[in-house]
């Protein structure tokens, strides 16, 4: 594998902008949630401990923003929402389990 640096062009660089997408606090959390499946706003926020919803929603946006995540509407009274990955989203997923597998090698003690 050739690792390259691009200064001019951080779009170019396809680490960097992998990297801008994903950086954001929370929001492998939520991409490795959303990997098990359909996820509405409640069954996210109870999972990841301690985020606020705020936050959640705006890495929700972010996400669906980036074409990560897929936001669905229902017209029911009271509104559902579900969120769920996108291809591009469900590409990420082998980024999180080569992390979990880094993190279980080297980070976690046994």
């Amino acid at each position: 594998m050739e690792l390259t640096t691009n200064h001019i062009d951080d779009t170019v660089c396809p680490i960097a902008r992998t990297a801008e997408i994903i950086s954001g606090k929370w929001t492998l959390l939520i991409i490795r949630d959303l990997a098990s499946g359909v996820k509405r706003f409640n069954q996210l926020e109870r999972s990841l401990h301690g985020i606020s919803p705020k936050t959640l929603s705006e890495r929700l946006r972010s996400l669906e923003e980036e074409g990560v995540i897929l936001r669905k509407t229902f017209a029911e009274v009271p509104p559902r929402v579900e969120y769920t990955l996108t291809e591009k989203g469900r590409d990420l997923v082998d980024v999180i389990e080569s992390m979990r597998s880094y993190g279980k090698r080297w980070l976690c003690s046994e």
